[in-house]
């Protein structure tokens, strides 16, 4: 009773949101996405997944600089999460920051040693950081 937290009272609204911005991304509707999903996180603004997903499509529209900002979001939310850190490894890679991406591989290889990825982009960055 005096543990629980008040129910939000746009709740059902917001998780409407999350879901239509779901569906636009599964439909590759990346404008209607980018704009659903910025209203989205303006009312929940920690929401890992769609931080990830909006961070993806600024990545697969080559807007490295763009996705950055979404990945240092969704980071702060799973430090470890290997899949956001290889995109932002990425489009460091891109963006020529190659002491960025080799500090992303190791953050990668320090929860998956074995990840290939991770490890071959050290391989071809070389000794940096």
């Amino acid at each position: 009773m005096f543990g629980r937290k008040p129910a939000d009272p746009k709740a059902k609204e917001n998780a409407k949101l999350a879901k239509e911005f779901k569906n636009m991304v599964k439909s590759k509707d990346y404008d209607m996405a980018l704009k659903a999903g910025s209203a989205y996180l303006a009312r929940v603004p920690n929401n890992h997944d769609v931080l990830f997903a909006m961070g993806g499509i600024h990545y697969m529209r080559s807007q490295f600089r763009a996705a950055m900002p979404y990945f240092d979001r969704a980071l702060k939310i799973g430090e470890y999460d290997t899949e956001v850190l290889l995109l932002k490894a990425r489009s460091h890679v891109k963006l020529a920051e190659p002491r960025k991406a080799v500090q992303c591989c190791k953050k990668i290889l320090e929860v998956d040693p074995k990840n290939a990825e991770a490890k071959g982009m050290l391989a071809t960055l070389g000794p940096l950081g």
